[in-house]
């Protein structure tokens, strides 16, 4: 084999090994993004599992108050604002996360 063809069989050699590590790389790439892609929706589910949550309190808290006498009425309305405020506050933090 004459020198120019081992040189150019090297070369061959080397390029291949280089674009077979970065395909690998590449592959580790797409890997960690399916991954983030399921770890951000887990949290997605996450969030919207907690704005449910807040939610159901602050309907329950419209539900009393609702069904509340006039006695109760004050301590019944600052429970529901303290509710809205939580529901407020989930859904705030959930908006600034996903965007």
């Amino acid at each position: 084999m004459t020198t120019s063809k081992v040189t150019k069989q090297a070369y061959q050699e080397k390029v291949k090994a280089q674009l077979d590590k970065f395909n690998a790389k590449i592959d580790e790439l797409k890997a960690k993004s399916e991954q983030a892609k399921a770890d951000a929706k887990i949290e997605y589910q996450d969030k919207m599992a907690e704005l449910y949550t807040k939610r159901d309190a602050a309907q329950a808290k419209f539900q009393e108050l609702q069904q509340t006498s006039e006695e109760a009425w004050t301590e019944m309305q600052q429970g529901f604002e303290k509710a809205w405020t939580e529901i407020n506050k989930a859904w705030e933090t959930a908006i600034a996360k996903f965007q």
